[in-house]
């Protein structure tokens, strides 16, 4: 399941190119005194000029069907600077995971909070992440704990919903993935983003449902669909919340920019 890069359609603009040796990234002004550095690279498959804008990390690139000149791709740059600045934002800065530090887990806002001892173990106490152990380690540790608590959520999803189907998974693993949320292998293993542990609950229990379902149907037809209507409700409240706000989860355990 794709996290679908934002990209920009295609316009042939005659403007003037911004000057710059092949290869190199370009600063593009964006207004206000701001400037992006955009990379340009021309690529076999593309079948018109992109521009990527990571969620992840927020890098901008620019990518040239054949045929495509530098210049023609700069110019159209120039005219999606109010694209970019809009991605850039909802993106915004990271968010680490520090004491003090507030994140989503499902449905509710936890809190992390430094405590005097020994044990390096994070306990969640109510709407608090107790976390204690050295300092320089205490990203790390969280992010751990993140990252256990999400398959602790969706084992058990997977498992019921594939239970429902009778297509049980083989092995479900966590993994900090940037274009997928999921992902389903022809083997019937499940790879899940644990960044979904910080949507809502109906999201992350759509994405299961999602990866589920290719058990039963690996393509997105009809009859997929289905399988996975029956699986999940609302889907389509699920589908529009990753759009817009599943960036977002990108921003969490990632230093501030």
């Amino acid at each position: 399941m794709r996290d679908k890069n934002v990209y920009a359609q295609t316009r042939r603009e005659d403007l003037t190119a911004l000057r710059n040796p092949d290869g190199d990234p370009v600063l593009l002004p964006l207004g206000g005194g701001r400037e992006v550095s955009v990379s340009v690279r021309h690529s076999q498959r593309a079948r018109r000029i992109l521009l990527h804008v990571g969620v992840y990390d927020g890098k901008v690139e620019l990518v040239l069907p054949p045929g495509a000149s530098r210049r023609e791709g700069l110019n159209f740059a120039r005219t999606q600077t109010r694209w970019i600045s809009g991605q850039l934002a909802k993106i915004g800065g990271g968010v680490p995971f520090a004491d003090g530090t507030a994140f989503p887990l499902l449905d509710r806002q936890i809190t992390i909070r430094r405590r005097d001892a020994r044990s390096a173990l994070p306990v969640l106490c109510e709407d608090e992440l107790l976390v204690g152990g050295r300092d320089d380690t205490l990203p790390a540790r969280v992010k751990r704990w993140v990252r256990s608590r999400a398959l602790e959520e969706i084992k058990p999803r997977a498992h019921r919903m594939g239970a429902e189907i009778g297509r049980l998974p083989v092995r479900i693993s966590m993994r900090d993935t940037r274009s997928r949320w999921g992902s389903c292998s022809r083997a019937g293993n499940l790879n899940f983003s644990w960044r979904l542990v910080m949507a809502p609950e109906h999201v992350l229990e759509y994405v299961v449902a999602h990866e589920v379902a290719h058990l039963r149907e690996l393509n997105h037809s009809d009859r997929f669909w289905a399988v996975v209507d029956t699986l999940c409700d609302d889907v389509p409240r699920a589908r529009n919340w990753l759009r817009k706000h599943g960036a977002e989860l990108h921003r969490y355990g990632r230093d501030m920019t």
